[in-house]
């Protein structure tokens, strides 16, 4: 099954929509690869996609995410710990289940997660982060592209109020492909007014920001 036997809406709203269940998760689960771009970046949020992501489990899928600079002090502790190719403990994670921590950490060790950081450098841009683009791609190359949420919300206690527009190769072939090209041309640092680094090196060049109030529980 691919992307294609999914009734997909154009439009999901949370009045009327529960877009996790709904949206997201379907295309996770028929999907082998997840482009994203994020505001911000959590460990429960990549567990929580790593658990939805049914195709890692056959090692050929993979997840590039794009997100701001702004992290959680003990979040960004785990993720460095995490793309480390130093770091070879087990986990001992108070956030999250050691287990599911672990899982983690298996498939980043795959190469199946890579994650940049992107700061703007401009006066004419906002001090953070926030594109807004998603896309999904199938084993028959079919594509699902969406715009509208800046950041993963799969908690039920945390969810924002949000819309989520929809656009599929087969039906918006020219839109899909311009969200395509937007986000490697963002993933490859050829987007003006933005620098974008690797996860591991933003991070252990204090590139990043630390806020512990920045998000609850996302």
């Amino acid at each position: 099954m691919g992307l294609r036997d999914i009734s997909l809406k154009e439009e999901y709203r949370s009045d009327r929509d529960d877009i996790v269940a709904e949206f997201f998760f379907p295309c996770l689960s028929h999907c082998i690869e997840y482009d994203r771009c994020v505001d911000y970046l959590s460990i429960q949020t990549l567990v929580t996609i790593a658990m939805a992501f049914e195709n890692f489990s056959s090692g050929g899928a993979k997840l590039r995410m794009v997100t701001g600079h702004r992290f959680k002090t003990a979040e960004l502790s785990i993720l460095t710990k995490l793309f480390s190719d130093k770091y070879t403990k087990r986990f001992d994670g108070k956030l999250i289940k050691d287990s599911k921590i672990q899982k983690l950490q298996d498939i980043v060790n795959k190469g199946q997660i890579e994650i940049k950081v992107a700061i703007p450098h401009s006066e004419q841009i906002a001090d953070h982060f926030s594109e807004r683009i998603g896309l999904f791609l199938d084993e028959q190359d079919q594509i699902v592209a969406f715009t509208g949420t800046s950041k993963e919300s799969f908690s039920v206690q945390t969810r924002d109020f949000e819309s989520v527009d929809v656009f599929t190769s087969w039906n918006d072939k020219s839109r899909v492909e311009r969200k395509m090209k937007d986000f490697e041309e963002l993933w490859e640092n050829k987007t003006k007014h933005i620098e974008v680094y690797d996860f591991l090196h933003a991070a252990e060049n204090n590139l990043v920001k630390y806020s512990s109030e920045w998000a609850f529980n996302v």
